[in-house]
């Protein structure tokens, strides 16, 4: 009979899970009660959230800085223009001379402004892990394997209708030092320009049904409960291409009551 490993010993000082879920669950009742009280709600997280440790040391504390040469801030135009786009540069499963590993996916949706009007000729870029929860980065030291014909950097711009369409393998999870035993739901970053660097957001894409949502100090930093939800996408069996691709609809809202929590840029 095979004996099921032990689990390492927990280093001294290093939080639990359960440490990190208590207080994921405090702050959350805290603000469902002033919400019931009267205040209003809130769709993007105080920078210094505490179960997302590193917040204590790099939130921001001070006003923003208001540039004297705007030129400085490259607010002059975007970095790619439409002729620096390929038609390949949103297919990361043809990049390589290879078919990478994994479950191959397509994501699509509109980036649309506060009105429900779209954003068009805006550069969509993404970056994730490849399947086994890994990036194509030498920071990345977790023991999973990378893949060669994956490297996890896409970019498209939107059209007319303000859509993206990115082909893709479904990132796995992979763990991160905030506490003992903790793991990163899958999820794939997203960036948007606008018109330039100095205008660029960031956010995250889920997928539905992940266990290690309630988990993910991360992703509970956006305590409001229908803000979180709008960081999910939508599986959608008519995006699905039979024997090739699952298909995922997303879109991103800029701006508004109905805004995607944008982790950088706000």
């Amino acid at each position: 009979m095979t004996k099921t490993p032990a689990s390492p010993p927990r280093p001294p000082g290093i939080e639990t899970q359960e440490t990190i879920s208590a207080e994921i669950a405090e702050i959350r009742g805290a603000y469902g009660k002033a919400v019931a009280d009267g205040a209003p709600r809130r769709a993007h997280p105080d920078r210094d959230y505490p179960p997302y440790r590193s917040s204590r040391l790099r939130h921001p504390r001070h006003a923003l800085v208001v540039p004297r040469d705007p030129e400085a801030a490259e607010l002059t135009g975007p970095v790619f223009g439409v002729t620096d786009v390929t038609a390949l540069d949103h297919d990361l499963t043809r990049r390589h001379t290879g078919e990478p590993l994994g479950e191959r996916i397509l994501v699509t949706g509109r980036v649309l402004d506060r009105a429900g009007r779209p954003v068009r000729d805006q550069l969509v870029e993404i970056w994730q892990a490849n399947a086994s929860g890994r990036y194509a980065h030498q920071r990345d030291q977790h023991p999973a394997p990378l893949d060669p014909n994956f490297t996890g950097v896409g970019r498209c711009l939107t059209d007319d209708d303000g859509r993206y369409s990115f082909v893709t393998i479904k990132p796995g999870p992979y763990p991160w030092r905030n506490h003992d035993n903790a793991w990163r739901p899958a999820h794939i970053h997203f960036s948007l320009f606008g018109t330039a660097f100095a205008q660029r957001l960031v956010t995250q894409m889920y997928f539905p049904g992940d266990p290690l949502f309630d988990l993910d100090p991360i992703l509970q930093s956006v305590t409001d409960d229908s803000a979180r939800r709008r960081l999910v996408a939508d599986y959608d069996h008519d995006l699905s291409t039979p024997e090739w691709s699952l298909g995922y609809r997303w879109d991103i809202v800029l701006d508004g009551p109905a805004a995607t929590w944008m982790e950088e840029g706000r």
